[in-house]
């Protein structure tokens, strides 16, 4: 997943090389003063993480836990039913072109991050007078993550809110068809609704803002009569989450970090503020 991160970022800033040596092409559009909004979907491969469990009667890390999303089955209903959208995974995104080729932009990326049940991890640490069997001093011992020792999911999700820094560049137009290609990176605060049931404490399962995240992404665009697009978007990054409420005690909490990758489809509309514009 580090590779696949690393890789993103080359791709980045050889998008940004190369389209930077043809600028008669990347101004054959005004945008500048432009807006563009976008809703669509996505898919999401998370890195194994370690995750660390702190409260008065415990203190351990469970070792590269592995988790998956949770994307919806698609169809009518919840994807295109009013009340019901926000149920699958998601992105929705609004920006402003304050040039040509730049924009900047704030958006969500919901996505839904389930810790894989059942399966064996090292533990280390301890947990005393839980009234359960699991009291005891751990040093990396292996464990199964079963229902009853902890079930642990962001799954209303992993909300990723960010704001980015694109290029559009122009690669090819026909009639009233033009493909872009946009890249850009982001930085956003993490605000999931965590679903956490461990050991006999009481479940929590309230939005909290966790942590923060740095992203980079690379977009296909294919922009219809000025107004309308259908875009693709391959995107990475990194995100640590010091802060995770666990149970309704506030002592308790967790932490982690990870790394993620998204496969995304969007479609959006341009709304273009000012007419006849001319060309910088």
């Amino acid at each position: 997943m580090k590779i696949t991160f690393v890789t993103l970022m080359l791709i980045l800033l050889t998008c940004k090389f190369g389209f930077s040596q043809n600028q008669d092409n990347a101004q054959k559009n005004n945008r500048k003063g432009d807006l563009y909004l976008y809703w669509g979907w996505n898919r999401s491969w998370f890195s194994d993480s370690d995750i660390t469990f702190k409260g008065d009667n415990y203190d351990f890390t469970l070792d590269k836990v592995r988790a998956f999303d949770r994307q919806s089955d698609f169809g009518y209903d919840p994807y295109f039913k009013l009340g019901e959208i926000t149920i699958p995974q998601y992105n929705v995104r609004i920006g402003y072109f304050i040039h040509n080729n730049y924009s900047i932009s704030l958006g969500t990326d919901h996505m839904k991050y389930v810790m894989r049940q059942d399966q064996t991890v090292n533990i280390s640490g301890h947990i005393e007078n839980s009234g359960t069997d699991y009291d005891g001093i751990y040093n990396n011992d292996h464990i199964v993550l079963t229902e009853d020792f902890l079930t642990f999911e962001h799954t209303d999700g992993l909300n990723y809110v960010n704001t980015d820094f694109r290029r559009h560049d122009e690669i090819f137009s026909w009639n009233k068809v033009k493909i872009n290609l946009n890249e850009g990176i982001g930085v956003g605060v993490l605000f999931p609704k965590t679903n956490t049931k461990l050991l006999d404490y009481e479940r929590y399962d309230e939005f909290h803002v966790t942590g923060f995240g740095i992203s980079g992404v690379v977009a296909l665009n294919i922009n219809f009569f000025k107004y309308f697009f259908v875009q693709s978007e391959f995107k990475g990054g990194y995100i640590n989450m010091p802060n995770i409420r666990t149970t309704l005690s506030s002592s308790d909490s967790a932490s982690q970090d990870f790394f993620f990758t998204q496969l995304n489809i969007v479609f959006g509309a341009v709304i273009i503020l000012k007419g006849n514009k001319k060309n910088n």
